[in-house]
């Protein structure tokens, strides 16, 4: 099964972002949209604005934020 993965923990540890309420500050995100995240469940549903702007909150590439883990197939690629 394939996985969406979240690093928005270790981004908001790294910059020093103790709760979800500051990080609504600084990047002007509702609540639920950053629990989304926070919380990893229904990331499918999650925009793209939040995700541009947590990127541009954090100062990063979106593949820092959120990484996509393909499913394993069993086949070994050369």
């Amino acid at each position: 099964m394939s996985v969406i993965k979240c690093n928005l923990r270790l981004l908001m540890a790294e910059h020093r972002i103790d709760d979800i309420t500051e990080l609504m500050i600084k990047s002007g995100l509702s609540r639920n949209s950053i629990n989304k995240l926070y919380r990893e469940t229904n990331i499918e549903t999650v925009k793209l604005e939040t995700l541009f702007k947590l990127c541009d909150t954090f100062n990063c590439e979106l593949s820092d934020l959120i990484e996509y883990i393909p499913e394993q197939t069993g086949k070994e690629s050369i």
